[in-house]
């Protein structure tokens, strides 16, 4: 496919392009319909309603969202441990569900049983995935809804997906050759490798692979990192920004400048104290609120910081344009593509009564992540090596991310240290 068909077009024209004026009252209309459908339908969400004295008649679109509580990450994990499996958030009946994904927490996540939310697909046509590619996906399909997402969502686009999951370099890199695959999904750091281990086995990244574009995701991308991948596999690499729980809610171009606001949700950038929406250009928190009937979200916040620009980008979309991600609210870190939680951490200490002091510390090796869980210990363990591997084994169990075990003198963590400190820097 020419160079300049990948650069062009929309996914969705009517509604990628369309007036501002015209997208609120569109938006309008899509938040009336959905808090009505959850009021009824979900009773968590009445409950949050009933909470501020409003009704559904009170929300007339977007402007009034402001006027609903903002549910956090923290409040999904309260919600259903009082109300398994879903806590009264789920507006669709079990026997409507395709699958329950299982994410960090647990939460629970239904999934329904026709795919038809194309935010993710809008990102993969402006990163320039055409019908008739062969896409590779390799985030995890184990539990976590994300790369089943993305698998459905090439096929929306016309792409034929290859669910290689995460690992195997060189098994992914062999599938790359036979299969002549265009499109890579993953993370900038395990594309990288793959470019390393191909290299190693005395392949020409431009010859011998035919990668053609790449959606990233799950880790920050530095720019250095993309300008070196993209010159050794002669390709166009672009980002998005999204969640487990909301999907997919902005998206590079070919401009870049920032990520448009994915069409078909609402994307807020609030003050984290009060909830109201900040001004164009003022960091906040990114709340958003989906249109999914089995799963209505509303005012979910991500805990990311962010803030947007309503620019005009040259590639012709209208929507607004979320800058780069500048931080959490909390001190949940992403860590090779996972959320991690303090308390997850806690979670892993508190199994070694051993264990009387400890911090996540998490740095970069070159463009990969290192995760240490450096401890004090309030005796000598009988055998310390044994204790590390089951700690660093607990670690990868309650964490999902696997990482090393540091023990040191007692004394050296500062006293109420955070739990996580995240050192790296992504100049």
């Amino acid at each position: 496919m020419a160079e300049k068909d990948r650069r062009s077009g929309y996914l969705r024209p009517d509604l990628e392009t369309m007036d501002p004026q015209a997208r609120q009252e569109y938006l309008d209309r899509r938040v009336r319909e959905i808090v009505a459908h959850a009021h009824a339908h979900a009773p968590a969400f009445a409950q949050k309603m009933a909470a501020v004295g409003a009704e559904p008649g009170d929300i007339r679109g977007v402007d009034d969202l402001a006027r609903l509580p903002i549910t956090e990450k923290a409040d999904l994990v309260k919600l259903q441990r009082a109300g398994l499996p879903f806590g009264g958030l789920v507006g669709e009946q079990i026997d409507k569900l395709a699958r329950i994904y299982v994410s960090p927490g647990p939460i629970y996540e239904p999934g329904e049983k026709v795919y038809s939310d194309d935010r993710w697909a809008q990102a993969f046509f402006a990163a320039g995935f055409r019908r008739g590619d062969i896409a590779q996906v390799t985030f995890n399909f184990n539990l976590v809804p994300f790369a089943f997402w993305l698998d459905a969502s090439l096929n929306l686009v016309g792409c034929v997906s290859v669910p290689a999951g995460v690992g195997n370099t060189e098994l992914q890199i062999q599938i790359m050759r036979e299969l002549g695959v265009a499109g890579y999904l993953g993370t900038p750091s395990f594309l990288a490798t793959i470019a390393d281990r191909a290299e190693e086995l005395g392949l020409d990244l431009k010859r011998d692979l035919q990668l053609k574009v790449a959606f990233v995701a799950a880790e920050m991308l530095p720019e250095s990192l993309r300008a070196s991948l993209e010159q050794r596999l002669d390709m166009v690499i672009r980002q998005s920004y999204g969640t487990a729980d909301v999907g997919c809610l902005s998206y590079e171009c070919f401009h870049m400048g920032g990520m448009h606001f994915a069409q078909d949700c609402v994307v807020e950038v609030v003050d984290p104290e009060t909830g109201r929406p900040v001004g164009e250009g003022e960091p906040g928190e990114v709340v958003a609120t989906v249109f999914d009937h089995a799963y209505p979200l509303i005012r979910f916040g991500t805990g990311d910081l962010s803030s947007y620009t309503t620019g005009v980008c040259a590639c012709g979309r209208t929507s607004p344009k979320l800058t780069r991600i500048l931080g959490r609210v909390d001190q949940v870190t992403k860590i090779k593509g996972m959320f991690v939680h303090p308390s997850g951490v806690q979670q892993v200490a508190q199994k070694f009564p051993q264990v009387a002091a400890y911090q996540l510390v998490v740095t970069r090796d070159g463009h990969k992540d290192v995760m240490t869980l450096v401890c004090e210990l309030g005796e000598a363990p009988a055998d310390s090596a044994e204790l590390k591997g089951a700690m660093e084994t607990a670690m990868k169990e309650v964490l999902r991310v696997s990482g090393a075990v540091e023990v040191v003198a007692p004394g050296t963590l500062p006293q109420g240290c955070k739990v996580i400190d995240d050192r790296r820097n992504w100049d």
